[in-house]
């Protein structure tokens, strides 16, 4: 009977274990546990999302206060195409965050940055370009591009000397997606690392629609894993969502994955970046506590929590301290439902936001709780304590019980 621990992720002639950990914002992903998991000798890793927020609380920068001091004019006006992000500011934050981090790494294992095309920020093309450059230039192992297609992210960072060196990926939910990279960037004679096949029980946004229950994992990472041998692309392909026990990973590995992206149980790992009372809600979650909604200003649905404190929450929003969803002409959204109800609500107050929500300043403060399909199970990963709060586990439990486990078991803490 075959464990996790038998296979091997390769990128070219070297070899990994074939866990990677997924990139969860803002923060949640922590350089902690990437580095965990790289130590490991696994894949973690860090998210930009929002950097120059945990730049400020990792580094003690200003960042946000500053940007906020400088656009506090503005915090009542509806328009928000003013708000710009300083580039040099956005480079400095996001390499002295991924700087730390690959300066810290110990281990046989790699680090990666997720990195989100649909984090705007008032200049899309601008401001995505930076981020990937500057992660490039502090060392970074590798970025992986998501929350979009990203078609002409290649050709942002074509002419940084670590093109061709840094391990670049791209995440689809589709072998058309895939197909469609290959198609816009072949002018560039760099294929993508690996590929991840995101299915729709993943945490967070999806890259389906409403009828996400009408795919699977399994089925869509079978059609990619055939075009890339019926092309002879010779490109990893990594499986992700929903892959609960690591007898689920052998499955896929199995059939033909190179490896497996995981989250949903690191959420709960000492480690990761969520408070601790959060930590909590997750375990106690039933599955019907869980939903897909389209509150989120990107247009992706969203997995999350129902009780998350951001749902209906008609906070103003926030765009001059933060504003990563802005697109070109500075819209969003979410502005353009609290205006509405603003409108219904001149006195703004009791106002309430339904149907969309702002996403930064909540997954600021930790009041978005996204999350996998399974996050109802993870009550069975762990004891609970005499107090009826479940024991948190370490990044290095969660890793090894994958890496071992068989008939899908799960191996409780001491």
């Amino acid at each position: 009977m075959k464990r996790v621990d038998d296979f091997r992720l390769k990128f070219g002639q070297k070899e990994y274990v074939p866990i990677v950990v997924g990139g969860m914002g803002v923060d949640i992903s922590t350089a902690e546990l990437a580095l965990e998991t790289a130590r490991l000798g696994g894949i973690g890793h860090i998210s930009d999302a929002m950097v120059n927020d945990v730049s400020d609380r990792r580094f003690d920068t200003s960042f946000v206060r500053d940007k906020t001091r400088l656009y506090r004019h503005n915090i009542f006006n509806a328009d928000k195409s003013d708000v710009k992000f300083d580039l040099d500011i956005l480079a400095e934050a996001t390499r002295r965050h991924v700087g730390a981090t690959m300066e810290a790494k110990k281990g046989d294992g790699l680090i990666f940055v997720n990195c989100m095309e649909k984090l705007t920020m008032n200049g899309p093309r601008e401001t995505l370009q930076v981020r990937m450059n500057s992660a490039l230039d502090a060392g970074i192992d590798g970025i992986t591009l998501s929350a979009g297609l990203h078609l002409g992210s290649f050709g942002l960072i074509a002419d940084h000397p670590r093109f061709r060196d840094a391990k670049l990926g791209i995440i689809v939910s589709s072998v058309r997606a895939l197909q469609l990279f290959l198609r816009k960037n072949a002018r560039l004679q760099r294929k993508p690392d690996f590929v991840v096949v995101e299915g729709p029980l993943a945490g967070g946004h999806l890259g389906f629609g409403l009828d996400w229950a009408q795919f699977d994992l399994a089925t869509i990472l079978a059609e990619v894993i055939k075009f890339v041998k019926d092309e002879q692309l010779n490109i990893p392909v990594i499986a992700a969502g929903g892959i609960f026990t690591g007898s689920d990973a052998v499955s896929f590995l199995e059939s033909g994955s190179a490896g497996v992206q995981v989250a949903t149980r690191f959420t709960v790992a000492t480690e990761c970046g969520l408070p601790a009372d959060v930590k909590q809600d997750y375990y106690r979650a039933n599955e019907d506590d869980i939903e897909v909604n389209t509150i989120s200003p990107t247009g992706y649905p969203m997995r999350m929590l129902k009780s998350s404190p951001a749902i209906g929450d008609g906070i103003r929003p926030n765009c001059e301290s933060y504003g990563y969803l802005l697109d070109g002409n500075g819209n969003c959204a979410y502005i353009t439902s609290y205006n509405r109800e603003l409108a219904l609500h001149p006195d703004g107050k009791n106002i309430k936001v339904m149907d969309k929500t702002c996403l930064c300043t909540q997954m600021r403060n930790f009041k978005l709780w996204t999350c996998g399909h399974y996050t109802y199970r993870l009550k069975d990963t762990t004891r609970k304590n005499a107090d009826g709060s479940y024991q948190l586990l370490s990044a290095e439990h969660i890793f090894n019980d994958y890496l071992h486990s068989v008939e899908h078991q799960i191996a409780l803490p001491a």
